[in-house]
């Protein structure tokens, strides 16, 4: 059993958000690397109509696990800079905070995993996400870069996008 769970494909996804308080849009972004520290995705989303800074990296957290979903794995680390959101998502609690409905959605979503692990570091560790948030916010839109799209863009990023820092 050792063998076979070397082959499921392990993926560390970092999440951010960015809210614009005066139309109350949130950017959402989210960096994943591969286990042997490959840049794997990029992707973008915009929030609309969200209340407040942890609605937002709620929803970035959120975001976080369809992605993993969405990339098949069974072994995820969701890492944000939100230590309120990360404490939440790691519950298995209910919440009754303001933000209950999308914590709600994010524990429901853990059964989809094998492994899932939520961790929180620092904001100077977050730059790759962070950066990505503030031009989604400017540029109003969704992006999602994997693969053969990933490798046309990667000549754009800086040398240190390339490899994950952990």
């Amino acid at each position: 059993s050792h063998r076979i769970q070397e082959n499921v494909p392990r993926l560390s996804i970092k999440f951010d958000a960015a809210l614009d308080s005066r139309t109350f849009k949130s950017a959402t972004g989210l960096v994943g690397w591969d286990m042997r520290g490959n840049l794997l995705v990029l992707k973008m989303v915009i929030h609309r109509s969200v209340p407040s800074p942890f609605a937002a990296e709620a929803y970035a957290c959120f975001e976080g696990m369809k992605l993993g979903i969405a990339l098949g794995s069974q072994l995820v680390r969701i890492m944000g800079d939100s230590k309120t959101v990360i404490k939440k998502s790691k519950a298995t609690s209910t919440d009754k905070s303001v933000i209950s409905a999308i914590i709600k959605d994010i524990q429901n979503k853990k059964s989809y995993f094998q492994d899932i692990i939520f961790q929180h570091i620092d904001r100077s560790e977050n730059t790759n996400a962070h950066g990505l948030t503030k031009k989604a916010l400017v540029k109003e839109e969704n992006i999602y870069l994997i693969r053969e799209e990933l490798e046309r863009h990667i000549s754009t990023l800086d040398e240190d996008w390339q490899r994950n820092p952990d």
